[in-house]
């Protein structure tokens, strides 16, 4: 798949620690079929062989339906299976050294908290999104700083799409998606339904773009 950020608008789904791979497929492929138009691997708990499957079967779903896969984190994972893209937090790894080592076609993904400065040095150093958060408190991440919608209007001038991420649902999705914000990265208010729900919880938060 030739990966491709510039038009990312909508539900970005994010995987939950979960250690059941087939169940995890079935949900994120709800979570497709409701209408997301990314998909991110994360999960913090598992260990190196049960992140390789799980990153092999997800990808397998997204291949289907013509979704990007974006690794969390792990760039060698990310370049050893050919996925779409990976999304780097402050701690991992250099972001013009991550790009080179996935490739000019891949997605790079930057997380760059409430810090407008990171954001326009990570677009300069080849960053294809950046994400802005935790918006709203976050059952994911309690102790995270909190940035300001205002960030989202902000990042209009940066040429990419920016991505909100943190305690977001359907609730609130509302004011992000106003202040600008071109994606929504979910997680618990998405995946903690059944896989029916799922979809129709997808098919909601798509509603708003």
């Amino acid at each position: 798949m030739q990966s491709n950020s510039a038009n990312l608008r909508g539900l970005y789904a994010i995987t939950p620690d979960l250690a059941d791979t087939n169940l995890l497929c079935k949900m994120v492929e709800a979570s497709i079929l409701g209408g997301a138009r990314l998909v991110q691997y994360r999960n913090k708990l598992a260990k190196e062989a049960q992140l390789i499957s799980q990153a092999q079967a997800l990808l397998a779903v997204c291949r289907q339906h013509q979704i990007p896969l974006i690794i969390n984190d792990h760039v060698q994972l990310c370049v050893a299976l050919d996925a779409d893209g990976v999304h780097i937090g402050g701690e991992d790894g250099e972001i013009a050294a991550t790009k080179t080592l996935i490739g000019a076609d891949k997605i790079l993904g930057v997380s760059c908290y409430n810090d407008f400065s990171r954001a326009q040095t990570a677009v300069q150093l080849g960053a294809n999104y950046v994400a802005f958060g935790a918006c709203f408190p976050s059952g994911t991440k309690p102790n995270a700083v909190r940035a300001d919608l205002s960030l989202f209007t902000q990042a209009k001038t940066l040429n990419v799409p920016s991505v909100a991420i943190g305690g977001i649902t359907l609730e609130n999705v509302g004011s992000v998606v106003d202040a600008g914000a071109s994606a929504v990265a979910v997680i618990g208010e998405l995946f903690k339904r059944d896989i029916q729900a799922i979809t129709t919880c997808a098919q909601q938060f798509s509603s708003f773009f």
